[in-house]
């Protein structure tokens, strides 16, 4: 039976993460014993982690975890090397913000053979403004810098091969903070299958949201120079063949 683990990363989401939990954990049953529903609390200063104990202590399947505060992408990337660590056949990531629907996981699980990545498409999200416009510009920065087009390059809802994850997370340097972006250009330059489904993504059911517009224009200004730079080494694995 195929091991699923899938990886929430958390930070400061106390409001929300029992319902997270609730919503989640089920999926994780359904898939087998074997699989784990593993939440990464980011150095949180509330009480996240001491919900996620305590629930973990109710839920055999689901692991909690804790480590000094990175980042989102960082988060990620953590939990990502824990899966592959504890032998997992495949990896799904989403947020702890409630803005997914567990409902909606089956159709991906289902096409877990036939893609390495299976990945949400986020038509018609409900999360603002802002968040469209960011969303936009990434797509187009990533075509210009690293020339491929993704339909949603972040999207906090994909299934992924664990084998090709694998391979993928070398390339990626350490606590980067657009790993899951880096993530899907890489499937995209290695014309590895990947299947894009539209997916339901409401606005945040609880809590602050940590990125501002500020924080977003200096993410997005680093971010560019270090694409540059990881362009650089993706290319090279790419045609060595790695």
């Amino acid at each position: 039976m195929d091991k699923l683990y899938l990886v929430i990363p958390a930070y400061n989401e106390q409001e929300t993460i029992r319902q997270v939990i609730a919503d989640w954990y089920p999926v994780v049953e359904k898939t087998g014993p074997e699989s784990r529903l593993v939440i990464v609390d980011d150095g949180s200063k509330d009480s996240t982690y001491a919900i996620l104990t305590e629930e973990a202590e109710k839920n055999p399947q689901m692991i909690a975890l804790t480590k000094p505060n990175g980042g989102h992408g960082a988060t990620l990337l953590y939990g990502y090397n824990y899966a592959l660590e504890q032998g997992a056949d495949f990896v799904f990531q989403t947020d702890s913000d409630g803005q997914t629907r567990a409902e909606e996981f089956a159709r991906f699980w289902n096409l877990r053979k036939e893609y390495a990545m299976v990945i949400g498409h986020r038509k018609g999200r409900q999360d603002g403004a802002s968040r469209v416009f960011v969303t936009k510009t990434l797509k187009l920065v990533c075509l210009l810098l690293f020339q491929v087009k993704l339909t949603d390059a972040n999207t906090p809802f994909r299934l992924m091969k664990a084998d090709e994850l694998a391979k993928v997370l070398p390339l990626i340097p350490k606590d980067y903070n657009l790993s899951n972006v880096v993530i899907s250009v890489i499937f995209a330059k290695k014309k590895l299958p990947v299947k894009y489904i539209p997916i339901t993504f409401r606005p945040r059911q609880g809590g602050v949201n940590s990125i501002n517009m500020k924080r977003i224009f200096k993410i997005g200004r680093q971010a560019v120079g270090d694409f540059i730079r990881i362009n650089k080494v993706v290319n090279k694995a790419c045609k060595e063949g790695k």
